[in-house]
């Protein structure tokens, strides 16, 4: 049976058992990266969840990296993906106009967004990552020492936009020109043969683990987006050792990026096979070694798409997770303003003993006048 939320009083709404406060929220969805239709669906999806929770949600498209934000915005919902959504550009835009938002900050979305930053994040943290190589030209030769397939992907893209896979060496060059097409800068990592899995990250918490299998060929942009062409098992059939060492794993990039929030993380999970011996006799031991491939800030939310679906073997709602969503941005911004009062007290407590010490009636000048915070 759906859950419904129920009217209670002006301006708020009962909802599977607490109280919300109606919103305006504004649902920032589109953009101009080569992500937006895929973001167009997104938004769409979070603002039709959003107003069945009793909410006013306008929808805003910055289209070309600009915008208007109605007056009465009490918060923005991100649902914008690839670049100048997910790579800190509107996250700064915002904070410059004060207005609390959804998912990481600034600077975590913009090392997100860098798979080369992030890589060197989780290396600092001991997080497992895959061997890699930074590519600046389509001319650049063949690896010495590696041996195919390699993956070849933009530094700064996301949802397989450019993703390359180079079976062969023959391929190498191709595959780079093909890529050129969306950044200009490349990342070439050996490719993980393994089992595909991603794990949502939720207030600080991972969620079930997804395992993505494509019914035919790799996870591409493709498979990731046609209607049957992959297999989702959630929660992921791992055992309970493997599974903690997954998301384990994924909280560790989560936080090697500065993340917040939410976000989604992307691991492959390789099997390791382990010579050993027991009364005598030889036998292979095997375990699973998660291998983080990237962070994803502001990830699909389509009522389909991953995160939404680890949310649900979670028990959370469509819904609820975009009201989660919500309820965190404004958390943080309550904090900060709690922050920002305490460092104006105290600066107007220290202007006050200045002038009193020096003569002043500092009565006469209104509360606060010219003193900044922090």
């Amino acid at each position: 049976m759906e859950r419904r939320a129920q009217p209670f009083g002006v301006g708020c709404f009962r909802l599977f058992g607490q109280m919300i406060k109606m919103l305006n929220i504004t649902v920032m969805l589109g953009g101009p990266s080569a992500e937006r239709e895929v973001s167009l669906r997104s938004g769409a999806a979070a603002a039709g969840a959003l107003r069945s929770l009793g909410h006013q949600v306008a929808e805003v498209d910055p289209k070309d990296g600009k915008f208007n934000l109605p007056g009465e915005t009490d918060a923005v919902f991100l649902a914008l993906h690839g670049t100048y959504g997910e790579d800190g550009t509107v996250q700064e835009q915002l904070e410059k106009l004060g207005v609390p938002y959804t998912g990481c900050d600034a600077e975590a979305s913009r090392i997100a967004f860098d798979k080369v930053l992030t890589k060197q994040r989780c290396i600092e943290a001991g997080i497992p990552t895959a061997k890699f190589l930074v590519v600046d030209s389509d001319k650049t030769p063949w690896p010495m020492g590696w041996q195919p397939p390699v993956v070849v992907k933009p530094v700064r893209q996301g949802s397989s936009v450019g993703l390359q896979f180079v079976e062969r060496v023959a391929d190498w060059n191709g595959a780079l020109r093909e890529a050129f097409r969306y950044d200009s800068q490349l990342l070439a990592e050996e490719k993980i043969v393994g089992r595909e899995t991603t794990v949502g990250i939720l207030d600080g918490e991972a969620l079930p683990i997804v395992e993505v299998r494509p019914k035919s060929g790799p996870y591409d942009y493709h498979n990731k987006y046609t209607p049957d062409c992959t297999e989702y098992f959630c929660p992921a059939p791992f055992d309970d050792a493997t599974t903690k060492r997954i998301q384990e794993a994924a909280l560790g990039a989560f936080h090697a990026i500065g993340g917040r929030d939410y976000a989604r993380v992307d691991v492959m999970v390789r099997e390791v096979g382990q010579a050993s011996s027991l009364s005598g006799q030889a036998r292979c031991l095997s375990h699973y070694e998660p291998i983080i491939l990237e962070v994803n800030t502001l990830p699909g939310m389509t009522e389909t798409s991953l995160l939404p679906k680890a949310a649900a073997a979670a028990g959370l709602s469509y819904a609820e997770l975009c009201q989660r969503m919500v309820d965190l941005a404004l958390r943080r911004n309550e904090k900060l303003k709690m922050k920002n009062s305490k460092f104006r007290e105290r600066g107007i407590h220290a202007a006050s003993t200045r002038e009193s010490k020096a003569g002043v009636d500092f009565s006469a000048h209104p509360a606060g006048a010219g003193v900044e915070a922090g």
